[in-house]
């Protein structure tokens, strides 16, 4: 790269990633700089066919665009909706006497910035600038330390594109052949996958146990508490902890006593009678230390389990944070706080919570994690001073997050919070119970943040356990003994948090990724969140068990961590990227050569077919998802296939022998009545299908092809439905009521759910989604009215910013948006840009239209466009169709046998980036 002169130049050019980024850092640059954005990647290897330039369309490594025979050298292309982008920033170059490349300061912004440079070969001076937030000092200080391009992290960078590139492209389409058309396979997704096979695997081979405990309702001079039993005759009572989750069975070499309902309720009746006495007080003091502050995995981790946000929408909504210049850069692995951001913090506590709430000294926290690095401190709140959530006039999850990541910050420098943990035992007959009780002496850092809690003042209230004052010999007094049946649960499902938890334990992939690995994973199939879970699906089962056998060493977590490792070891220069590569793919044991040995091994077949313990038949995934199939005598005395499609809501942990045989009941002797529809004296039907069960009125005839039906609303389950909430769903849409302002309000189920919708008249409707709470078969006209009242959200779950108004002669109001690429403004469903500069309390109703009626014109043209060009190339088609079938009756062609080569064909298989 050239020599930046330490001369005054007179234009500067500032390349950065958004329009978002580009408005904050611009308030921050002298008027000589212009900031334009390059909108993410503008190189990238090729996506499909269309992309591979005519030079390579024949070579046998085009379909991969990495060229396995020259050291692995990628073949970088511009997609077309980057080329415009492209050519903007050439141009903006011309008038440029200095470049600055701007990108995040990551290995991705590094990748990103070497591309713009191959790509706009600038022959004036260029230099990389980088910065972890987006504030003046911060700008200031990257501007007076530019540096040249870390070709390090962009080799390693590239290493990992490719490599992705290289296990996605190869065994992806193996996939196609032997399970399914369009699944992916990937080098970190795989290992994902597998992690929710296993744990859905466990849950299957989970056996329930079932045990009795007592509970003790005792009182002490007017204050009341409880106990639990936990020793009968010097022995311990048995807890869920002491089952084999195998067999079900007390754990060998477990000295603990079962207790079951007969003797839990003897032991009611003796011990309702006896003295109860106090037999041993013991009082522990305890420390409670502050977390350290976010990192990338852990801001993924608590948004999940407090604000029941994805790791993709965490990232987003942060991203945006970020380039707005509220927080610091967001992928991190790091948990350093610069001393500017401490002396922030500490500031913080002094003003909101106290002195006395200040730790005594400034506290610095270490990584733990294996390989941490990417930017060189944690995730805080941007500047030299931190902005209060209440001061930052953010709305919504923008909101939510940023007061999560504050509150973090502050807390880790405040007073640890010092409590007594309380132990009573009572001696009742010749048995022990135990009541266990927390004092918290000084809350320190409880008073800003607790992990796993939204209010850290309810947090503090629930996590106080107060009991009177008892010393060795004192006599209670009982209010009564209670038997509780127990049963022990399965292992649970892995949250989004927990998986990105572990996979950061075991360090796989890297956290800056593990948004769109879970991503990618949920939209190819692979899961399903459901109730905050990720349920790994039966077409899961059956790749994961493909790659077990067939490619072990993709799907272990050892062999991926040890992959992990090297590739970090390439960003600092002590493995050299190419022999690796060389070593991953070729030769004997590489993954092209295993691929092609074992492609001709693999029964599509037995690969699509799932052997579940404890079923009589089996699941195949079949071209339309997964479906029972078993044997059975037909009345004549012939075995017969009977084949099934299964719910796709059936997950393969709950798959009993129970559902299987009402699933394939239905299919042989069609859906069983569940009662009589008073009103029309037609039968009600529960019916499975591939989208879940649902609810008919009648069955289907000549006379009626589509009978009334309705589809079960999430949660409810098929065995729980009665009668009458059949006939409730059945009659669905139900009137509410009238509006205050006119027009009636009904609630309904439809294609996303539940909902309320206030009918205007005139074709105009408002609807809202009903919450986890609400039933919508008893939902009421007061509570639709909440909901209609609270603003509707946009795509991404996004608020409006502002509100413009309707237009004249219009029946949508325009408002006003902030999305990824910047502000715009929204009539229905056309979006529009708002000019570079142009803020949101700027933009007039009148600017507004004629913004989008500028889009609309432009939307309509570019149909007229694709029409045209679709109809051309359907003309070409059957040109082309007609040219082959001459070819193919062409005496010359049979007679040699040889076809012509065909042009490479690729299809794009999803894996990590």
């Amino acid at each position: 790269m050239n020599k930046v002169t330490c001369q005054p130049v007179a234009h500067t050019l500032v390349i950065v990633e958004s329009p978002t980024k580009a408005r904050t850092i611009r308030g921050f640059l002298p008027k000589n700089f212009e900031v334009v954005a390059s909108m993410g990647h503008v190189r990238d290897l090729p996506n499909n066919a269309s992309e591979i330039p005519a030079a390579h369309k024949g070579e046998k490594w085009a379909s991969l665009g990495v060229n396995t025979t020259e050291d692995f050298e990628p073949l970088y292309v511009v997609p077309k909706d980057k080329k415009k982008v492209v050519r903007e920033l050439k141009l903006a170059l011309k008038g440029a006497d200095q470049l600055l490349l701007a990108t995040d300061e990551d290995r991705e912004g590094e990748s990103i910035s070497w591309h713009l440079f191959q790509l706009l070969a600038p022959k004036v001076p260029a230099k990389r600038m980088v910065f972890h937030e987006i504030t003046k000092e911060a700008i200031t200080k990257a501007l007076n330390k530019t540096r040249d391009l870390d070709m390090e992290l962009v080799q390693a960078q590239e290493t990992r594109r490719i490599l992705d590139r290289l296990v996605g492209y190869t065994l992806s389409p193996l996939l196609w052949k032997k399970v399914a058309w369009g699944l992916s396979a990937g080098r970190v997704q795989s290992v994902a996958v597998r992690l929710l096979v296993q744990r859905e695997r466990a849950r299957r081979a989970f056996k329930v146990a079932s045990y009795w405990d007592l509970k003790a309702k005792l009182e002490k001079e007017g204050s009341s508490f409880e106990a639990k039993l936990i020793k009968v005759s010097g022995q311990k009572i048995a807890n869920g902890s002491d089952f084999d989750e195998a067999t079900g069975a007390i754990k060998s070499g477990s000295n603990v006593r079962l207790i079951i309902e007969d003797e839990a309720q003897g032991l009611v009746k003796t011990l309702s009678s006896a003295e109860w006495k106090v037999s041993a007080v013991e009082e522990k003091p305890s420390i409670r230390r502050p977390v350290p502050p976010f990192t990338t995995s852990t801001l993924q981790q608590e948004a999940n389990r407090k604000l029941r946000l994805s790791a993709r929408d965490t990232m987003r909504c942060a991203q945006g944070l970020y380039e707005r210049g509220f927080i610091t850069y967001m992928r991190t692995d790091s948990v350093h706080l610069s001393e500017q951001a401490i002396e922030a913090a500490r500031k913080c506590v002094k003003t909101k919570y106290g002195k006395e709430f200040l730790s005594n000294d400034v506290r610095q926290f270490t990584n733990k994690s294996r390989n941490a690095q990417e930017a060189h401190e944690a995730i805080r709140p941007a500047g030299e001073t931190f902005k209060t959530p209440s001061d930052t006039k953010l709305e919504g999850r923008d909101l939510s997050l940023y007061e999560l990541i504050w509150k973090r910050t502050v807390a880790s420098q405040m007073a640890e919070a010092r409590l007594t943990m309380l132990a009573i035992d009572l001696t009742v007959d010749d048995a022990i119970f135990r009541a266990n009780g927390k004092r918290i002496d000084f809350p320190g850092f409880f008073r800003a943040y607790v992990e796993g809690n939204d209010d850290p003042e309810a947090a503090l209230e629930g996590q106080e356990v107060l009991l009177p004052s008892m010393k060795t010999g004192d006599v209670l007094s009982s209010n009564g003994v209670e038997a509780l049946p127990h049963q022990t649960k399965p292992p649970a499902r892995y949250s989004e948090a927990s998986l990105v938890k572990m996979l950061e334990k075991e360090g796989i992939g890297r956290p800056s990724t593990y948004a769109s690995i879970i991503g990618t994973i949920v939209d190819r199939g692979y899961s399903s969140i459901q109730n905050n879970s990720l349920t790994p699906s039966f077409t899961a089962f059956a790749v994961t068990a493909l790659l077990e056998e067939h490619f072990p060493d993709l799907v272990d977590t050892s062999f991926t961590a040890r992959m992990e490792s090297t590739l970090d070891e390439i960003s600092t220069g002590k493995v050299k990227w190419i022999p690796y590569l060389e070593s991953f793919y070729k030769g004997d044991q590489g993954l092209e050569n295993q691929v092609q040995q074992r492609e001709g091994d693999i029964d599509p077949g037995a690969s699509r077919t799932i052997d579940l313990d404890g079923l009589s038949c089996v699941v195949r995934i079949g071209r339309f998802g997964a479906y029972l199939e078993a044997k059975r005598i037909s009345e004549d005395g012939e075995e017969e296939l009977i084949k099934a499609t299964l719910p796709r809501e059936t997950s393969p942990g709950d798959l009993d022998e129970e559902k299987a045989e009402l699933i394939l009941k239905q299919k042989t002797d069609g859906p069983e009545s569940i009662g009589i529809d008073p009103e029309t004296a037609e039968e009600i039907y529960l019916l499975f299908g591939q989208y879940g069960p649902y609810v008919q009125r009648g069955q289907v005839s000549d006379e009626i092809p589509k009978p009334k039906r309705a589809s079960l609303p999430k949660g409810v389950k098929p065995e729980d439905l009665s009668l009458e909430d059949a006939l409730g769903l059945l009659r669905l849409p139900r009137l509410l009521g009238e509006h205050p302002e006119g027009g009636r309000i009904q609630a309904g189920l439809g294609r996303f759910g539940p909902y309320v919708v206030w009918d205007k008249g005139k074709g105009e409707k408002d609807y809202r989604s009903l919450k986890g709470e609400d039933d919508v078969l008893k939902v009421e006209i007061q509570r639709a009215l909440e909901l209609l009242s609270m603003p509707k959200r946009g795509r991404g779950g996004r608020t409006a910013l502002k509100e413009l108004g309707t237009p004249k002669g219009s029946k949508e109001k325009i408002q006003v948006y902030d999305g990824p690429y910047g502000l715009y403004v929204k009539q229905g469903k056309v979006n529009a840009s708002l000019p570079e500069g142009k803020g949101a309390d700027e933009i007039t109703l009148e600017e507004a239209i004629n913004l989008l009626e500028a889009k609309s014109k432009t939307k309509k043209k570019t149909r007229k466009t694709a029409t045209t060009k679709k109809s051309t190339a359907k003309t070409a088609t059957t040109k082309k169709s007609t040219a082959k079938t001459a070819a193919r009756k062409s005496p010359a062609t049979t007679k040699t046998g040889r076809l012509r080569a065909s042009k490479v064909r690729v299809i794009k298989p999803a894996h990590e980036l």
